[in-house]
């Protein structure tokens, strides 16, 4: 019979390649870590890893235990979450992965009241400027924009976020608002996300749709609140998402004000991604707790 911690001490250091890192990670003495991949080597009879310049690696017979090795902690992972499901209780880990946009100003007060309800989860937060496509991935996310064309995992809308175009006062102030699209030429442009790159369409109620060609930014940025920053400093006029403005001025109002009104770009879609099939009771919970969360904003965009 072999022992599971065992087994878990010897797949983290095999993906690590160090006893330091690997020991530090699980939260346990390196001492511990060595003297329990020592001992599923005297059960076994075999070498498992060998040192080669400053890293661990896997010595043939490490190689053809390690596919076993996996599959037993995965089969005692699942049969763990079989015996919870039944018990009714939300127990595990998760892992939410959501649009950088969303991160701090939507998802950390959804995952702090997720983990009220249910003490015994452990829940990773990350914000990501691309999503996890895998088919096997076996995270939760929630996206703004476009989705690649295949992504392998199920797709449920949550929503629309409506964009307009936005300016500072003062920048404003110092130089004549757009009366039309026509007129963004003549005026700086923000775009420090390269979301406008390829163009950018402005639609109308009553009014055919204009395509403005905006001027490429010699500064790229990967996190969307330096984008805002920059427009509510008076760098120029740019695109944003109606409701991340609105949560923004709840705390600094007045520094950015709609320009073109009555001119809107093509709103943002927020998507639900996971994993097809049987899922666990806790990734449930949690699909249910982001869609109970949508704010109303989302559904019915102004």
């Amino acid at each position: 019979m072999h022992d599971f911690d065992e087994l878990a001490a010897f797949d983290a250091v095999l993906a690590s390649g160090s006893l330091t890192r690997s020991a530090r990670k699980m939260g346990l003495a390196k001492s511990t870590l060595s003297r329990r991949i020592t001992q599923l080597e005297s059960r076994l009879g075999q070498t498992l890893l060998r040192r080669q310049a400053n890293r661990l690696i896997p010595t043939e017979a490490g190689l053809v235990f390690h596919d076993y090795c996996r599959e037993m902690l995965s089969l005692a992972s699942r049969s763990r979450e079989a015996l919870a499901d039944l018990s009714g209780v939300i127990r595990g880990r998760l892992t939410l992965g959501v649009h950088c946009s969303l991160a701090r100003s939507w998802a950390a007060r959804v995952v702090e009241a997720f983990l009220e309800r249910h003490p015994e989860v452990e829940l990773t937060l990350q914000a990501r400027e691309h999503p996890e496509c895998s088919p096997e991935s076996q995270c939760v996310q929630v996206w703004l924009g476009e989705l690649p064309t295949e992504t392998g995992l199920k797709a449920e809308p949550l929503g629309q976020l409506t964009q307009r175009l936005y300016a500072s006062p003062d920048y404003l102030a110092h130089h004549q608002a757009p009366t039309h699209p026509q007129a963004l030429a003549d005026h700086s442009w923000v775009d420090l996300l390269g979301t406008t790159h390829d163009g950018l369409t402005l639609h109308h109620a009553e009014r055919d749709a204009f395509c403005f060609r905006p001027p490429r930014s010699r500064l790229r940025v990967d996190l969307p609140m330096l984008h805002v920053d920059a427009i509510a400093r008076g760098q120029g006029i740019g695109v944003l998402p109606a409701w991340l403005v609105a949560a923004r001025e709840e705390h600094h109002p007045g520094e950015l004000v709609a320009c073109l009104p009555e001119w809107r770009p093509t709103p943002l879609a927020a998507t639900l991604l996971y994993p097809y099939g049987q899922r666990p009771r806790r990734l449930d919970a949690l699909l249910e707790a982001l869609r109970q969360a949508v704010p109303a904003a989302w559904r019915t965009p102004s």
